[in-house]
Order: C-alpha cells, then sequence, then structure tokens
C-alpha cells in the first residue's frame, strides 16, 4: 500500500542539478489527530521543533504565503513559503519556498496522512517527498541527506506530539519546546 501512495503522490522528476527522495513515519495515532496538526499551515510549530514563529498572509488557502521564523541551530533564520495544495478529503498538504535567507532553493514538499492500523488499533501512515535544487560546492547526496534529516526530526516531533495528544483525548498543543531530556512540553 505503502508503494501506492509514493507512485500516486510523491512521485517528483528532479533534474541533473535536483534531488528528491519519500520519507515514510508510522504513528500510533488516528489519522484525524494526526492531519489536524499537518493540515494546519499558519501553525507549523505545533509539530516542527526548529521554527519558533510563523505569520501566514492570506486566508489559509492555496496561495497563502507564510513567514516562519527558525531557531538557532540551522543555517537559516527565515522562510518564506507557499502552500500549494491542501486537501482536506484525501489528506494531502503541498507547500514550496518561495524566499528566505537559506539555501534551498525552488524546494518542493507533498506530506500525505493515511488512516492505518497498527497493533491493532487506528494508526497513521505518514508519508513526505520533497524535491530541492542542490546549492553550488554540494553534492546531491550531501543535499538529500540534510533534508532528510530535518524532515525526519519533524516526521519523529509529529509522532511523539500526536501519540500524546491521542493519549490526552486529542487536546492540541501550542507549541513544541524541547527539554534537555527530549521530551516534549506543551
Amino acid at each position: 500500500m505503502e508503494a501506492q501512495f509514493v507512485e500516486r503522490y510523491h512521485s517528483h522528476q528532479p533534474s541533473d542539478h535536483q534531488c528528491s527522495s519519500s520519507l515514510v513515519k508510522h504513528i500510533k495515532a488516528p489519522v484525524d489527530i494526526v492531519w489536524s496538526l499537518v493540515r494546519r499551515f499558519d501553525q507549523p510549530q505545533k509539530y516542527k521543533p526548529f521554527i519558533s514563529r510563523c505569520t501566514v498572509k492570506g486566508d489559509l488557502t492555496i496561495g497563502s504565503v507564510r513567514e516562519v521564523n527558525v531557531k538557532s541551530g540551522l543555517p537559516a533564520t527565515t522562510s518564506t513559503e507557499r502552500l500549494e495544495l491542501l486537501d482536506d478529503e484525501e489528506h494531502i498538504l503541498g507547500i514550496r519556498i518561495v524566499g528566505g535567507d537559506h539555501r534551498l532553493k525552488n524546494y518542493s514538499s507533498v506530506i500525505t496522512v493515511h488512516p492505518e492500523t497498527l497493533d491493532g488499533r487506528p494508526g497513521t501512515l505518514v508519508i513526505e517527498s520533497f524535491m530541492v535544487d542542490v546549492p553550488e560546492g554540494n553534492t546531491q547526496e550531501e543535499t538529500c541527506y540534510f533534508v532528510k534529516a530535518l524532515i525526519n526530526c519533524n516526521l519523529k516531533s509529529l509522532a511523539d506530539v500526536s501519540e500524546r495528544m491521542a493519549m490526552q483525548g486529542g487536546v492540541v498543543p501550542t507549541s513544541v519546546n524541547w527539554s534537555s531530556s527530549n521530551q516534549i512540553e506543551t
């Protein structure tokens, strides 16, 4: 089933100077909880630990633009991103980076959320794919490694927040704060 979703929603056609990949995460929380976090284009900091603040220009429809402030530790402080796709029935979110003080040029991403059963309970299969230009001075392998590391961190945090919400009856946190023990505080 995973392969069918990747083929259907996550097929990118990178050129020679681009890289692309798909990442998968199985989350032990119902799809409605996971989607409630993913679909919030205006509040990515609910589960993305590297984002400290988000401001949206527009009315949260296709074409809306968000400015995100990136926490220290990454080679950027801001990113400007446009909402390319939001489908609440199919659970698909697509974004494109259109500016910022970083090296991710022509970056686009699609994340899909699918119901599944994990250990006999409602769970969620999350797939995120991306395509991005390889910055001058870097290789495709280096670029893909960096982007995949960021996405894996975001997916792990999404799992942690979603699973906690499922245990707490679906309560949405205001933001993600990491303590020294890597536990999420809400």
